[in-house]
């Protein structure tokens, strides 16, 4: 029996030792620098120094900066006794005696919390291993890096204290930590729940606020005062228990109600949010493969770099106003729409969507809680602060009536780029990034696109050699291979006449389009779409023709710039160059050679016919409506049931894509009156043009013309937009046409007037 024991013992020791110098080996691989490199001492030492990265125009406006977070940062002697004495208290009471790293603290989590599974045994990170998490944000989190993560903060932390004195740490720390609602730092919240400065807090006011660092959600004292008060109680308890305040202090203290001076955020537009959040994915791309001369990588939050765009700050400025006035008028005239009805009452599956991406609900949800049981706790009202385009107010609602707000709101987004070399202008990813971060401009982001694809079908044809003149059919098509699939038109009695390809565009014939797209090759339209930029997934099926294909925003302003800039294509540019804090040139982004898609003809051809929609066709409202007079052309887009509008429209100084939607597509108007993107669209479209048409500065927008057409291409173009579909003896008799609706295969060849008595033959000599 000894013998086993020994070997066993024996066993376990060898398992002790090799796990041992696993671990000792792999905090030696994190410290080289294998899982990505550690901020040496002297950098540590620069941290109160960090140098925001700035964002500039191409007009030489500063439009934002990357920094760790937005703060007032106070000194030492600037903060309450009383919240420096809390903060020991709760968070770290051997914080004067350890260096950096708690190893009793780390040895009783791994026996209570992992080895006993007691969650009652806190965290074992120190004020200086907090620190390290507010000045470098963890990238990842999954399982597998955290190992690798709490060995840097660790190292790092007492890297920290190696160069910093404890009370410098203590300042720090409080300067940089979150308190919820974007609050970072002491002095700024401070001043938020008790309108005075850090110094002024008084005990109970300082527990408060130390209390909120455990979950700055939770223990709000604005959103949930009961939960803050006891919170503030433990604080409290904890620092008599440390011998921060004695018994009497306790006791008074703990029995006073909780009183706080609430002060609103003053609310601050900052132009080009979502732009920012763009370059700061490119620029952080670049980082990852570009580092400094001595191998280290640039640091986009503290290394001063400058990143001059191609943003124009006036046409950003124009489009976001635009937005603005109207998704205000949009939004009212959504919900006068469904009045007391809600686009979910007839579908609960768009609600229960929205509660399925509601962190709460999936909190609850993994916790095992029943439907019912979620239900009311999200029925719970607590004070909210909600987006509203009349005003953003605080109102008490439960989390349930927010997800049903949100979920009833209309997004937009606008691109505006430069036809000739691709610069990006202006970039209006929502309608305000302080509540919606997510872009709806952005390549990733993809939607339907409905008849602002028809261009591209009417290029290919002419391109394929298609007469423009020739008068195509509108009766509708039963297509018998695409089971009996039969496009139809939004006006029934546009089905009785015949189009010309600049009438059908003008008009959104879907029926016409259908077919010329059907006699150029579905594989030839698909082509010229991707030589034109769009890079997303193209079906190839025949309803690819009215624009069932989901697309972003860009790709599809991109894609039109071919057309404005005379068939040649330029890619998206939004970065020029990013330099130094001195001014040295790190990195240059050059635009490519325009590349030739379409001939210079049919570019003009089709500029031609894209004026005539605006001129008198679904965009028309351009005129009527806003009294524009530049020279202009462009395409609405309408796609199934409303979901979508979009309007796309463009002179040869600039192309300007708007899309307006809800995020779930089933939340929409049941009138295309109302749904179109003549409505939901096109007016940004209109609204910023008059913005730049009252701006001198951008004249050359804004009396920017079309090249003339040839005298040949005009001849090719010069004919009626539509006529009745009669053949010559009805003309000549005066009968009545009525549809009549074709049974076919998709593809098939269209049988002359010869193949027709050839077939007649045949067919008698089968007979026979």
């Amino acid at each position: 029996m000894k013998g086993v024991l020994g070997k066993a013992f024996k066993l376990l020791l060898k398992l002790v030792v090799i796990l041992a110098a696993m671990g000792v080996a792999f905090i030696l691989l994190v410290a080289g620098g294998l899982f990505g490199e550690l901020p040496s001492e002297e950098q540590l030492k620069n941290i109160q120094n960090n140098l925001s990265t700035e964002i500039y125009s191409a007009d030489g406006k500063i439009i934002g900066k990357f920094h760790i977070q937005e703060r007032t940062s106070v000194d030492f002697e600037d903060i309450s006794k009383h919240a420096i004495d809390a903060l020991v208290a709760t968070e770290d009471t051997r914080f004067y005696s350890h260096h950096g790293i708690d190893y009793r603290s780390l040895v009783r989590v791994l026996i209570k919390t992992v080895i006993l599974q007691d969650r009652s045994g806190g965290g074992g990170s120190t004020i200086s291993q907090q620190l390290v998490k507010n000045i470098f944000p963890r990238e990842q989190n999954s399982i597998w890096t955290i190992p690798v993560i709490k060995v840097k903060e660790s190292l790092l932390a007492h890297r920290l204290e190696n160069v910093y004195a404890k009370k410098d740490i203590l300042t720090l720390y409080l300067n940089t930590v979150p308190f919820g609602e974007n609050i970072y730092g002491i002095e700024t919240a401070a001043k938020r729940f008790f309108n005075k400065s850090a110094k002024k807090l008084t005990l109970e006011e300082a527990a408060v606020l130390i209390g909120m660092l455990k979950a700055n959600y939770t223990y709000n004292p604005r959103l949930f005062p009961e939960k803050s008060l006891a919170r503030r109680n433990v604080v409290l308890a904890q620092m008599h228990k440390y011998l921060f305040i004695d018994d009497k202090a306790l006791q008074q203290t703990q029995q006073r109600p909780l009183i706080i001076d609430y002060q609103k955020k003053k609310s601050r537009r900052q132009l080009a949010a979502y732009f920012r959040q763009k370059v700061r994915k490119e620029l952080e791309a670049w980082i990852k493969v570009n580092p400094k001369p001595d191998g280290s990588r640039y640091n986009i939050y503290t290394d001063g770099l400058k990143v001059h765009t191609t943003l124009d700050s006036r046409l950003q400025s124009h489009a976001e106003q635009a937005v603005r006035e109207h998704m205000t008028s949009l939004q009212s005239a959504f919900e006068t729409h469904w009045k007391n009805r809600n686009p979910w009452d007839d579908d609960p599956a768009i609600l229960q969507s929205a509660l399925n991406k509601h962190p709460g609900y999936q909190k609850m949800k993994g916790a095992g809680l029943s439907q019912k049981e979620i239900m009311k706790e999200l029925d719970k009202k607590h004070p909210t602060s909600l987006f509203s385009w009349k005003n953003i107010t605080e109102k008490e609602l439960s989390s349930l009536d927010s997800i049903k707000h949100y979920l009833n709101l209309l997004h937009a987004g606008v691109v505006a780029m430069d036809p000739k070399n691709g610069d990006v202008l202006a970039w209006v990813g929502g309608i305000d990034f302080d509540y919606f971060q997510y872009d709806h401009a952005d390549e990733r982001t993809k939607r339907q696109v409905g008849s602002t694809f028809k261009p591209f079908v009417y290029a290919a044809a002419l391109e394929n050699g298609s007469d423009p003149c020739k008068h195509v059919s509108a009766a509708r098509t039963v297509y018998t291979n695409m089971k009996d699939w039969t496009p139809d038109n939004a006006d029934r009695k546009e089905n009785t006449l015949k189009y010309s390809f600049k009438g059908a565009l003008a008009q959104s014939v879907n029926t016409v389009t259908v077919k010329i797209m059907e006699e150029t090759g579905l594989s030839e339209t698909i082509s010229l779409a991707r030589e034109s930029g769009i890079t997303s997934t193209i079906p190839e099926v025949p309803s690819v023709a009215l624009g069932t294909p989901s697309i972003s925003l860009l790709e599809m302003t991109r894609a039109y710039s071919v057309f404005a800039n005379n068939g040649a294509y330029s890619d998206s540019r939004i970065i020029t160059s990013i330099t130094d804090q001195s001014g040295n040139v790190l990195a240059e982004f050059k635009n490519d050679t325009p590349k030739r898609v379409l001939s210079e003809g049919t570019a003009m051809m089709i500029n031609a016919m894209l004026q005539e929609v605006v001129n008198s066709g679904t965009a028309s409202r351009a005129r009527r409506t806003y009294h524009l007079k530049n020279a202009l052309a462009g395409k609405t887009g309408t796609t199934q049931s409303n979901a979508d509008g979009w309007f796309i429209g463009y002179n040869p100084a600039l192309v300007v894509g708007v899309w307006v939607g809800a995020d779930d597509p089933r939340v929409r108007f049941r009138s295309t009156g109302l749904g179109s993107g003549a409505n939901m669209a096109l007016p940004i479209f209109a609204r910023m043009f008059q913005k730049i048409n009252s701006d001198r500065g951008l004249s050359n927008i804004s009396k920017a013309r079309f090249t003339p057409l040839p005298a040949s291409l005009a001849r090719k173009l010069d004919c009626v937009n539509s006529k009745e579909d009669k053949n010559f003896l009805q003309n000549l008799l005066g009968i009545e046409k009525k549809e009549k609706v074709k049974k076919k295969e998709f593809g098939e060849k269209k049988k002359g007037f010869f193949d027709k008595i050839g077939s007649i033959f045949k067919k008698k000599k089968k007979d026979e």
